[in-house]
């Protein structure tokens, strides 16, 4: 059984409304489909939370609430802690909870030519706020970040206030790192980010703590069979009141025993009525294959609730293709997967090259692991930053990926590749105006022309 706090009375009123016999099959297997999209992202976001939050044993921990992990060291293909790591900007990792108070995130003035971007999302995996040198600048500041229904004041000193729809959220920082010789650089700005509840900002005592949660172990089976109703059943007690789009949702949600806080226990549960949300489950898992299978571009897959619509099957494939990717005003992505042992380039005419405020890569990961590929030059991306890239007298640009070395004098532009598959990951900072209304394109890969 999934129970995390106990909510009981809503709870037990849900397991009546199921096996009253009430909803039909049909009906339930329609809203159980629904239903299941709908938590395909906040269930994939609990899985990390899970891990840098609550397992004290996971090399993903990063010390429970309130802490800031940073990743200080270039990625080499030796780390394995995430997949599809980005060189060139280390991550830090964040998670706060807002039920007792809120929190302040305090940033530091950095450098012109530092780039540093702090993403929050909440437990829907929606980017409600952005702090970082698109977003607020280059100069220090303090951002307090408040729960629904918060009806506070901000102390003085306070930057900016966001409001967030549930009571527990997530950051995902990213400052950018220019090779090894720069990381002392890039940790001093690290060492700036701050993270201290209101009441210390504020030199006030502290409310009372809120009550402690049982966190249900993540299980990726049972979260990818009908116990994910559990798992949603106890993140949802953190998003209330519901937005006011999801309230007659969140209604017809209830029907089949979803409800914020409630216990859930499939085997209480009518076998017709099991069997009608299996049979949705099902349903659902079809659809989204469907639509990551026409899915080449990471163009509106990430963002705010605004910029999204409400639009859950798109919020599940971006959870699916990759978790925490930035809204598509602070980066572009895209790439291609190819096989080393062809060799490949990417030609860029002028005209063509990429709109970056900040700068542009391409990173290579191993297939299926998806992790740097290890390789003699020890070159794992390559962009507008790498030292030495030559340029076409036309002002052109052509990449090569490839197994075998392309020759000594392409070598300046040559990523290394395995001599099986690949993926190549493009990651463009600040993105231009083709790059928003979708008119650019990344060139073609293609055979390595003699």
């Amino acid at each position: 059984m999934i129970t995390g706090t106990k909510l009981m009375t809503a709870g037990i009123l849900a397991m009546t409304s199921m096996t009253s016999g009430a909803v039909r099959p049909a009906q339930t297997r329609e809203i159980a489909k629904e239903a299941y999209i709908y938590a395909a992202p906040m269930i994939e976001n609990y899985e990390t939370f899970y891990k840098q939050v609550v397992d004290t044993q996971a090399p993903e921990y990063v010390g429970g609430f309130g802490h800031i992990r940073n990743y200080s060291e270039p990625f080499t293909p030796k780390n394995h802690d995430v997949v599809t790591p980005n060189n060139d900007t280390p991550y830090s990792w964040a998670w706060l909870d807002l039920r007792a108070q809120p929190w302040v995130f305090s940033v530091p003035k950095v450098p012109h030519g530092r780039y540093y971007v702090a993403q929050w999302f909440d437990l829907f995996t929606y980017n409600f706020a952005y702090v970082g040198v698109r977003a607020t600048g280059f100069d220090a500041g303090n951002y307090l970040f408040v729960g629904p229904g918060w009806k506070g004041t901000a102390p003085k000193g306070i930057t900016k206030v966001f409001h967030a729809e549930t009571n527990i959220i997530g950051m995902l920082g990213r400052t950018s790192l220019d090779g090894a010789a720069d990381v002392a650089a890039m940790k001093k700005v690290q060492d700036g980010y701050k993270l201290e509840p209101l009441s210390t900002f504020g030199h006030q005592a502290a409310p009372r703590p809120a009550p402690p949660l049982d966190f249900p172990a993540y299980d990726k089976a049972r979260a990818n069979s009908h116990d994910f109703i559990g798992y949603l059943n106890f993140l949802l007690q953190f998003a209330v009141p519901p937005d006011p789009s999801e309230v007659a949702l969140r209604e017809k949600f209830a029907t089949i025993g979803i409800r914020p806080g409630a216990p859930w226990d499939a085997s209480r549960v009518d076998p017709a009525t099991l069997a009608a949300i299996d049979a949705g489950i099902a349903d659902a898992k079809v659809e989204l294959q469907k639509k990551l299978t026409v899915t080449l571009s990471s163009n509106g897959l990430f963002g705010s609730r605004e910029s999204q619509h409400n639009d859950y099957l798109n919020r599940a494939v971006a959870a699916a293709k990759g978790m925490y990717g930035n809204s598509l005003e602070e980066a572009w992505y895209g790439g291609y997967v190819g096989d080393g042992s062809k060799s490949s380039q990417v030609h860029f005419d002028k005209s063509q090259l990429p709109q970056a405020r900040f700068f542009w890569s391409m990173t290579l990961y191993t297939l299926p692991d998806r992790f740097l590929y290890d390789n003699a030059i020890n070159r794992y991306s390559i962009g507008d930053r790498t030292k030495g890239l030559k340029y076409g007298a036309d002002g052109s640009l052509t990449l090569y990926v490839a197994h075998e070395s392309p020759g000594k004098d392409k070598e300046s532009n040559w990523l290394p590749a395995p001599s099986g598959k690949y993926s190549l990951v493009a990651r463009i900072y600040g993105p231009g105006p083709s790059l928003m209304d979708g008119s650019w394109k990344l060139p073609p890969l293609q055979p390595l022309r003699p």
